[in-house]
């Protein structure tokens, strides 16, 4: 017993296993990790790893932009295995605080960062927005619905492209409305301007409205439980929060991304580069449960499911706000 028990000892430190875990860095940007949609995702997705991968988890959470850089310097000192940022306006931080230290690994969610320790993932939104633009349209009574997002930037551009586009594949003579909460950060922790926004939308005569806000989503839900409209989540599956209120959400699965890098990193997998989220992987998908199963039928399900197997296919082409800024 004793010789079976020094082997084990000497082939674990032959192969340098060792019982220190592996230190994950989570920064969260200024909506936190309680906004119920794009930062609760990614921390729900890292919690999960903690949880069924034995990784040690850290998080902070940024109070501006200009707090960013030094948080992923700080995990980088300490040094951990991964740092992860949430968001474009990490961009920058990433790509700086990488270049100086390139024993640790970086990955940025909604950015594109080339660097032999970076990844990046990205999510094809505009498949998903689509299909929820298509829902709405199919659930109107007025020929009239809405689109609001929080900071006015080519990332939420491009979820407005989406939708229209489905809206219009449905029935092009719909009018959809589009407004945005602000031009700063603050924009995604307003739920007082989105509910103002949306008020406004459905005085028009828009009855539903698909908001791709962050936490200021909660105003928007407000606004469609007040008026006894409908409004569509976005990112994490809100149906939950005003059930019978929320058609539907449009899921960016920002916590499986977060998950699968995480468990490369265990596995010694992790590669550099771009890894994209799409509907034919259910990166990108729309969320059912019994919240909105009155809501949304069975037939509207096997129609949608139609919708989302053409564009995989590529017989439907979803406009990209990405590319057309580029022509």
């Amino acid at each position: 017993m004793f010789i079976k028990k020094l082997m084990m000892v000497l082939l674990i430190a032959s192969t340098g296993q060792t019982a220190e875990k592996l230190k994950i860095g989570l920064v969260l940007d200024k909506g936190g990790k309680e906004d119920k949609s794009f930062n609760s995702a990614a921390y729900q997705g890292a919690s999960l790893a903690e949880k069924e991968l034995g990784i040690e988890l850290k998080y902070v959470e940024a109070t501006d932009v200009n707090s960013i850089e030094n948080l992923h310097r700080q995990f980088a000192k300490k040094k951990f295995d991964l740092v992860i940022g949430i968001g474009f306006a990490q961009q920058d931080a990433v790509k700086k605080v990488a270049a100086q230290n390139p024993d640790t690994k970086f990955v940025i969610v909604d950015g594109e960062v080339t660097a032999p320790n970076v990844r990046s993932l990205m999510f094809e939104e505009h498949q998903g927005s689509f299909l929820v633009g298509y829902l709405a349209a199919m659930k109107s009574k007025t020929k009239k619905v809405g689109y609001i997002g929080g900071m006015d930037i080519p990332l939420i551009r491009r979820f407005a492209v989406g939708y229209e586009a489905g809206v219009k594949h449905f029935d092009k003579s719909f009018t959809v409305l589009e407004n945005y909460i602000g031009i700063t950060a603050d924009s995604w922790n307003n739920p007082a301007k989105a509910k103002e926004l949306a008020l406004n939308q459905f005085q028009q005569g828009a009855d539903i409205i698909f908001v791709a806000a962050g936490a200021s989503n909660s105003g928007v839900f407000d606004a469609a439980e007040e008026k006894k409209k409908l409004a569509i989540g976005v990112d994490s599956n809100q149906n939950w929060m005003k059930p019978g209120f929320i058609l539907t959400s449009m899921l960016k699965r920002v916590d499986q991304g977060v998950f699968a890098t995480i468990k490369d990193l265990k596995d010694s997998k992790f590669t550099p580069g771009i890894v994209r989220y799409g509907l034919k992987d259910k990166g990108i998908d729309y969320a059912m449960d019994k919240h909105n199963e009155k809501l949304v039928s069975a037939d509207d399900v096997k129609k949608l499911e139609k919708i989302k197997a053409e564009i995989i296919e590529g017989k439907i082409k979803v406009p990209d706000f990405y590319l057309m800024k580029k022509k």
